[in-house]
């Protein structure tokens, strides 16, 4: 199984091997928020609308201390909503539950999957349209280590 690439961007998880990262200045930015939301057909006057700046760290990070961020590099989770180049924002302060999708380090490759138990097994499972990748079976002998909760999906349109 060829893992899922990730490129960490940020500080990445203390307590992990840490792979090469590109160094983002922690600048936080506010712009506007409509209060009224946007119809899908014809266009209104929202302007009159504008309520007060938003900065999205209020709405994507729970934990400021345990987030980071990572790009997604193929397309093993497009069925998740996670496309190639897609920004993942990762909570490390989640407990990884059945069914959430996780950054994993599996025999030391970044991977990012959907954790499953069944059975009193865990695996972890890709999500592709095109691919055809077996779930993982998780053993004692791996070395797999948990990075964190994927908690959000960033992408353009």
């Amino acid at each position: 199984m060829a893992p899922e690439q990730v490129k960490i961007l940020g500080q990445a998880p203390p307590d992990a091997a840490r792979p090469a990262t590109d160094a983002q200045p922690t600048c936080r930015r506010a712009l506007p928020l409509f209060t009224e939301g946007v119809a899908a057909g014809f266009p209104s006057p929202a302007d009159d609308y504008i309520d007060r700046p938003l900065d999205l760290h209020e709405h994507l990070v729970e934990h400021p201390a345990a987030t980071f961020f990572v790009r997604a590099s193929g397309t093993s989770m497009e069925r998740a909503g996670i496309h190639d180049g897609d920004l993942l924002v990762v909570d490390r302060a989640v407990r990884p539950r059945d069914g959430h999708v996780v950054i994993a380090a599996v025999q030391g490759e970044l991977t990012v999957k959907r954790l499953r138990r069944r059975r009193g097994r865990v695996y972890l499972v890709a999500e592709g349209d095109g691919d055809r990748i077996p779930p993982l079976a998780v053993t004692e002998e791996m070395d797999l280590r948990v990075w964190g909760v994927c908690r959000y999906v960033i992408h353009g349109l």
